[in-house]
């Protein structure tokens, strides 16, 4: 847990506020994504409890300290300067932080965290939190798709070796938790963060033996109560009808075969076929598991083919965000306290109108209707809204929809820090899982499908909008 966890502009940035006297000057960044992810209807937050651990730990040390001193300029003069570093050997960070709890479903543009305090000390922590909420939040997002494609089958985390580094790894399997997978194959993430942990075995636990059914014998001779055997190594519908004769000789012994898992082939038609035999032998209890490079469109291909899968292995497309490896989360300005204590909004322009930033400092209100969102409102702290509300796409100013006065809403950036101390305990894995799966619950379906999915109204409140367009005609 390094401030060093950093791009170097950071910390030139860092030291430039310092030498212009701008270090302490009261700043309001927002984390924001603009587009969402797998050309879907949502996104599932996450990402928050690392960041805040991140946060919490920020210090920097006689190591961190040591290696800035000796970073040279191209003149081989000293990067930073001897006061600048013993400035931040005594920097603790006073920020005051707001954030979407973990698990709720957000939208394009809309803040997933509002970070208020010291300008130098909200410029030094921008790329972790890119970095945490970014991927946490792709990952979440990912596996509530994959979840949606299984419907009530359980989906379970396979893709530790296929993801980008075990601390990518780690990461991954938390996310994919928050967005309902069941279990993973990842034991320390079974250990960190009391997740399942599932598994099989390989196919060269069946190679190492002279026949395959003396291999699935002594595995399950091995884990009685615990075996699902891979049955492609070979013939696939010969290695089902091998796991059967294994499954008697367990039920002779007061035992039952767990399952038996198919990674390779027509998954549709061997599944159809390996139930068939199961369920002739006697045992439809036991389970059939599918992987083999699963996504969610194939998950739900399969489904709609009718596959006899009960259970879900789903790897690399999962860990990997395979179809879209990264958000595309950024951080930006958008607004400064003056000497007077008011606020000066801030705005970043662009020739593309959805890349200029939202200026203010911004909450998101969710409405709900009979149990169900209806939309959200990006609207600013020093403009109170009252009456009915009108919802503008940032995108696409045409688009707006109308709230009714008197609706029933929700704010949803809530105060998880203070002057850089956690404003409560940290939420349990457990907690935000259930709220993710609350969060889907109020979607309309539509917003759900994996393909073309129906928009859901999220943008600027209208009297933002409004001061928005004045700002950009201004510097324009």
């Amino acid at each position: 847990m390094s401030p060093l966890q950093t791009d170097l502009y950071q910390l030139t940035m860092a030291a430039a506020y310092w030498q212009a006297g701008k270090a302490e000057q009261e700043s309001v960044f927002h984390l924001f994504f603009r587009r969402l992810p797998f050309k879907g209807g949502y996104a599932i937050a996450a990402g928050l409890g690392p960041a805040l651990d991140w946060l919490e730990a920020f210090r920097f040390g006689t190591a961190e300290l040591d290696y800035l001193a000796s970073l040279r300029t191209p003149k081989d003069l000293p990067l930073f300067g001897g006061d600048f570093l013993a400035y931040l050997g005594d920097l603790k960070l006073s920020l005051d932080i707001d954030a979407m709890p973990e698990g709720t479903a957000v939208f394009a543009h809309e803040p997933m965290l509002r970070v208020q305090g010291p300008i130098l000390h909200a410029q030094l922590v921008e790329t972790a939190l890119l970095n945490i909420v970014n991927f946490e939040t792709l990952i979440a997002t990912k596996a509530a798709r994959v979840c949606h494609a299984a419907g009530d089958g359980p989906v379970i985390e396979f893709g530790y070796r296929r993801a980008q580094g075990p601390d990518g790894a780690l990461s991954a399997s938390r996310a994919a938790w928050i967005g309902g997978c069941q279990g993973t194959s990842n034991v320390l993430a079974g250990q960190r963060f009391g997740i399942p942990v599932k598994g099989t075995h390989a196919h060269s636990w069946v190679m190492s033996f002279d026949n395959e059914q003396e291999a699935f014998d002594r595995y399950a001779e091995t884990m009685p109560d615990n075996s699902t055997l891979l049955v492609d190594t070979y013939d696939t519908l010969e290695g089902v009808d091998k796991a059967i004769a294994t499954a008697r000789k367990l039920r002779a012994q007061g035992h039952e075969l767990s399952g038996i898992r198919l990674d390779s082939g027509d998954l549709a038609w061997l599944s159809q076929q390996a139930r068939l035999k199961l369920d002739a032998a006697g045992f439809p209890d036991v389970k059939i598991v599918a992987s083999n490079d699963l996504d969610e469109h194939l998950v739900e291909s399969l489904r709609h083919q009718d596959a006899k899968i009960d259970i879900w292995g789903v790897g690399t497309n999962l860990v990997t965000a395979a179809d879209q490896p990264a958000l595309g989360g950024v951080y930006k300005l958008a607004a400064l306290r003056r000497d007077d204590g008011s606020w000066q909004p801030r705005i970043k322009l662009s020739e593309q109108s959805a890349k200029s930033s939202i200026p203010g400092r911004l909450q998101v209100r969710r409405f709900c209707q009979e149990g169900e969102f209806i939309g959200d409102a990006i609207h600013d702290l020093d403009h109170p809204v009252d009456g009915p509300v009108t919802i503008v796409d940032p995108a696409d100013p045409i688009r707006r929809k109308e709230i009714p006065a008197g609706s029933e809403f929700m704010e949803l950036l809530k105060p998880v820090m203070k002057a850089g101390t956690r404003t409560g305990t940290a939420e349990t894995l457990g907690v935000i899982r259930d709220r993710c799966q609350a969060s889907l619950a109020g979607l309309h379906p539509g917003i759900l499908r994996l393909s073309n999915p129906h928009a859901y109204p999220a943008g600027l409140e209208g009297g933002l909008h409004a001061r928005r367009e004045e700002l950009l005609a201004a510097y324009h």
